[in-house]
């Protein structure tokens, strides 16, 4: 894929030129700074941050002092950039809304991660991603612990129920046809009801049921009629984190959560120069 969500940014937020900084810093100004968070966060998008400015100008230093995927806190550094004071101010911005939405992705996901410790669920991330960013906000659901689901529809089979054909045969020929040309890739099947499950655990090559909108009770019931089939489920919609325990303690093998990358928010950094 040839889309740079740097060079896009930069675009956008610099334009023509930054005009505060053209007039009111003197070009042969250097000095220092530092990116510092202001709220408890998990770190994601030190690298992209870094790479912002030295896409600025490369004649800008930088230097990741806690990187993705450790906890950080109010006033403790991220980045430090040291150079030409024009170039710091205007890669700032887009900087900071890198690290302030990765660090919330990451920062969510570590909160789902921590709250179904001890069980044997993972959570997985959604492709409800922000356009454009899909592959930074994944690698900040990763950086909070999470693991990542398809990337997009080139990259595994997700049959849900505007797919479904009404007839289990023809799943079971469209899934041996798919098996038949492309060995190699995971087949998801959504179930809406425990009948479907049962189904869908007698055809031959789907690898994971996600069972959609079920309760916890009906998830069980999934569990028990996996048995020994090494067919993965996966619980999905709507899971907070007030329910999401409950979820995992059911024995499903995986937990999907839209959330993680569309409702994190973003955790507060700020800039200072030293």
């Amino acid at each position: 894929m040839s889309h740079d969500p740097i060079a896009v940014a930069l675009a956008e937020d610099i334009g023509t030129g930054d005009l505060t900084s053209l007039y009111f810093i003197p070009e042969a100004l250097n000095g220092s700074a530092r990116i510092f968070a202001k709220e408890p966060a998990i770190v994601a998008g030190a690298d992209t941050a870094a790479e912002v400015f030295r896409r600025v100008d490369p004649a800008l230093s930088t230097r990741i002092v806690t990187p993705d995927g450790q906890p950080i806190s109010p006033g403790q550094t991220v980045l430090e950039i040291s150079g030409p004071v024009r170039s710091i101010l205007t890669a700032e911005r887009a900087a900071l809304n890198f690290l302030q939405r990765l660090a919330a992705v990451a920062t969510l996901t570590r909160r789902f991660v921590d709250t179904i410790a001890g069980t044997n669920a993972l959570i997985l991330d959604t492709r409800k991603t922000t356009p454009g960013l899909r592959l930074l906000e994944k690698a900040a659901v990763r950086a909070g612990g999470g693991r990542n689901h398809r990337f997009g529809l080139y990259d595994m089979v997700m049959v849900k129920d505007n797919h479904l054909a009404a007839d289990t045969e023809a799943l079971r020929r469209h899934v041996a046809h798919f098996r038949d040309d492309h060995p190699e890739v995971g087949v998801e099947v959504e179930a809406d009801t425990l009948d479907q499950v049962s189904s869908f655990l007698a055809i031959p090559g789907i690898d994971v049921i996600l069972l959609d909108n079920m309760t916890p009770d009906q998830m069980r019931e999934a569990v028990r009629l996996r048995g020994a089939s090494a067919v993965k489920l996966e619980a999905s919609g709507g899971v907070t984190l007030a329910t999401v325990r409950d979820v995992a303690l059911t024995g499903v093998d995986f937990i999907s959560v839209g959330a993680l990358t569309h409702s994190a928010g973003s955790i507060d950094f700020s800039l200072e120069l030293l």
